[in-house]
């Protein structure tokens, strides 16, 4: 597993709407790949969708002449939604998430009330990860990564050198993710840091967004040793205590992401729209007052 000196070919896909990265992880061109968190586009004002991000994937997968094996999520985001449905049925490949996705499913099935036939056990993604289970992608074999503090089920994904450490991270000069979502909890996200900065100095994180502070350009890929140095928040010598003081102080001032109440109930649905309605429109609801 992780073989030593394994070092994938990453390509990442920017979407400037959502500041996310869409990531194709594979060991050159006709060899099995693995696409990392996948967006959809959507327009708040409107609610309709596109392809345009996710299609991007797709035009390199073909031109690469790759083979999909796994369309996975780090967490079900909050800042965009999955394309991982329209992904599947144009390339192939399995849906997959930390198994602790169940747990998040129940709290959000009951925030929108949603119908008594949605399933809180995870079966709507194609499989499962466990922490440090093997994900097999051709020839190349990596490990999910349990980082819970985001979210209560956070995954990132290790290929060799390559770590997809999903909103663990972000950028040394932005730091890290909040955890005042439900079930988040920032000694936890402490802990999941400090479990991916323990990895060798010269691994490679790619980080899931970017939100550059004014007069840099974005950028997604950094290392364990430029974390420890640098990283705003977790560099080598913050305390637990000092972490979380500093969080729980950030993410009360923080406002929710624009498009969280569309992108969590689909997103915990792996992507699938909700059940049409009687007039063969699907519809999405807005909580009013419950977050």
């Amino acid at each position: 597993m992780n073989a030593p000196g394994l070092t994938p070919q990453v390509h990442g896909i920017f979407d400037p709407a959502t500041w996310t990265i869409t990531y194709v992880v594979h060991q050159g061109p006709g060899s099995a790949c693995a696409i990392i968190d996948s967006v959809l586009d959507y327009d708040p004002k409107s609610g309709r969708t596109r392809h345009t991000s996710a299609d991007k994937a797709i035009d390199y997968v073909r031109s690469n002449e790759l083979k999909v094996s796994w369309i996975l999520e780090t967490h079900a985001h909050a800042d965009h939604l999955s394309a991982a449905p329209y992904l599947k049925a144009q390339l192939g490949g399995k849906t997959a998430i930390g198994g602790h996705i169940t747990a998040v499913q129940k709290v959000f099935k009951g925030i929108f009330n949603l119908e008594p036939g949605f399933k809180t056990d995870g079966s709507q993604f194609d499989h499962l990860f466990a922490e440090n289970e093997a994900v097999r992608v051709g020839d190349m074999t990596g490990r999910a990564l349990y980082v819970p503090g985001h979210t209560p089920a956070c995954m990132a994904y290790q290929f060799g050198d390559a770590v997809f450490v999903g909103d663990t991270l972000f950028m040394p000069d932005v730091g890290t993710a909040r955890c005042d979502f439900p079930g988040g909890n920032a000694s936890n996200l402490y802990a999941s840091t400090r479990k991916i900065l323990s990895l060798p100095p010269q691994t490679r994180l790619f980080m899931c967004h970017d939100y550059p502070p004014s007069g840099r350009n974005v950028a997604f890929e950094t290392t364990v040793a430029e974390q420890r140095a640098g990283n705003i928040h977790v560099h080598e010598g913050v305390t637990e205590e000092e972490f979380v003081a500093m969080r729980t102080r950030r993410d009360a001032n923080l406002e929710m992401p624009v498009l969280i109440l569309p992108a969590v109930q689909i997103n915990i649905r792996a992507g699938e729209m909700p059940p049409k309605e009687d007039n063969g429109i699907a519809y999405a609801k807005i909580p009013l007052n419950a977050l």
